[in-house]
């Protein structure tokens, strides 16, 4: 036995109410009694989850965070946690961007966009920000743009120029 792993959800609906896992792994030159030790760790971790529902969920409905896992894994191991942080999703769409993707476009294939809808809408898929930029917005863009926008560095330094601005 080399490695552990477990991962669960817990589901209301269409709304996931609990999600996690750990996976541990035997590292080469790992003694034969920190792997007893561990695998007693992991009974500890399995009596306290209960038999009815899959490794960690009933943990994590239950409250257990992460690190409360990660502890009962690691205990007697000289484990300390160095530091925990709250997910949170945080998108970082913005018009800026999407003008970017248009000059990533050849300037005929924007013009016929603008023709055709009279305007340029972009929605973004993480987090469902809508943008909407006018010919002349487009015209004033495109014309007034510098340097590649598909070199990283070229593009900062372009929207560095125009926010001085």
């Amino acid at each position: 036995r080399s490695c552990a792993l477990a991962a669960g959800t817990a589901w209301n609906g269409i709304l996931c109410t609990a999600a996690g896992g750990y996976l541990v792994e035997r590292l080469p030159d790992c003694p034969p009694e920190t792997m007893r030790h561990m695998e007693g760790n992991l009974a500890k971790l399995v009596e306290l989850n209960g038999e009815e529902t899959p490794l960690p969920t009933a943990l994590l409905l239950n409250g257990m965070t992460p690190v409360d896992i990660a502890s009962i894994l690691l205990d007697g191991l000289g484990m300390e946690a160095s530091g925990s942080i709250e997910p949170k999703p945080e998108c970082e769409c913005s018009e800026e961007k999407l003008f970017r993707s248009l000059r990533l476009l050849p300037r005929e294939e924007v013009d016929s966009i603008i023709a055709e809808q009279g305007k340029v809408e972009a929605r973004c898929h993480f987090c469902g920000a809508q943008y909407e930029l006018g010919p002349d917005d487009v015209a004033s863009c495109l014309d007034s743009a510098e340097g590649d926008a598909s070199k990283d560095e070229e593009w900062k330094e372009e929207m560095r120029k125009r926010r001085d601005n």
